[in-house]
């Protein structure tokens, strides 16, 4: 049948292009995710991320992003880098080693989307990377790519949790992959434990306005000290995937957009801590760091200066 020819022309190209897993599922209401999203918001885990609560109909109901929408391809692009700062320095998040996924990602989405209307003719799609309400990681179990762990990210077995996730929703048929059933989490509760502000809550619920991340990247307000260590994070946090057993299996990408810059490094605590506006700029120019804004980078740097200081006293 042509949607299998399809379906292997799309996959193929797609690890053409760099993905490292890709995955597709029927285009369908997320039924079970719109209850556990619901929840996730009236128990204000969400914070100050208001947009987490718009768009609730299109972030559980494909055709609501993309008329007549029949299929939902998730994609996964590793990130894992090489090498990794020293651990006597500020910490910056590892998918931030490089240049700004979105970029990169979106780029590569918009090829595939071209070569299905060169080669399958017209098809009618959006491809999104962190850009419209997509549950990005209950397409990826449907698709079967992984399953969702207790720190709330998507782990494969193969190779751990270290991936950006891509959708692109299309308005064509293809064979669809088998739901990912499992969950090989078990007893361990390593990310759970290691989380020092103790956002991952049991039943993988996660208090979004209690994590690293929120604090250093979503907030805009002034941080307040409480007695939780940041353990030296300014942008990010991955210490609930550092610590994952799965992640064991992560390998290096071979992305050289995602390599990490000169200055990610080699930058001392000093140069962070001295680091003016003209050089953010022009450092992190392409960098997901920019998203923080030059203010608020240094308003996380300030804080955990003054949090080490106190600490010590």
């Amino acid at each position: 049948m042509m949607t299998g020819k399809y379906t292997r022309q799309i996959k193929d190209k797609a690890h053409e292009l760099g993905f490292t897993y890709v995955g597709i599922a029927k285009a369908e209401q997320l039924v079970d995710d719109a209850f556990r999203l619901e929840k996730w918001l009236n128990q204000n885990h969400h914070g100050k991320m208001s947009y987490m609560a718009n768009h609730f109909d299109k972030r559980i109901d494909p055709t609501k992003l993309v008329d007549g929408a029949k299929s939902v391809i998730t994609l996964m692009m590793n990130y894992f880098p090489e090498q990794i700062q020293p651990n006597s320095i500020y910490k910056i998040a590892k998918y931030a080693y490089g240049e700004d996924y979105h970029f990169v990602i979106r780029k590569k989405l918009n090829e595939l989307l071209l070569y299905f209307n060169e080669t399958i003719g017209e098809v009618s799609g959006r491809g999104f990377v962190d850009s419209a309400p997509v549950l990005e990681r209950a397409w990826a179990v449907k698709s079967g790519l992984g399953w969702v762990g207790k720190n709330g990210n998507l782990i494969s077995k193969k190779s751990g949790s270290f991936f950006f996730l891509a959708t692109l929703m299309i308005d064509i048929e293809l064979e669809y992959d088998l739901p990912y059933l499992q969950d090989y989490c078990g007893t361990c509760t390593k990310c759970i434990d290691s989380c020092p502000t103790e956002a991952i809550l049991p039943n993988k619920e996660i208090n979004g306005s209690q994590c690293i991340s929120y604090y250093t990247i979503e907030l805009k307000d002034a941080l307040i000290d409480t007695d939780h260590k940041w353990n030296d994070w300014i942008f990010g946090c991955d210490i609930c995937q550092d610590v994952c057993p799965w992640n064991r299996f992560s390998s290096p990408h071979q992305i050289d957009s995602f390599s990490p810059t000169t200055e990610m490094l080699n930058f001392t605590t000093a140069d962070w801590e001295n680091v003016e506006e003209f050089t953010f700029d022009k450092v992190f120019k392409n960098s997901p760091i920019k998203r923080t804004g030059y203010t608020n980078f240094i308003r996380n740097i300030k804080f955990l200066k003054q949090k080490s200081s106190s600490e010590k006293e």
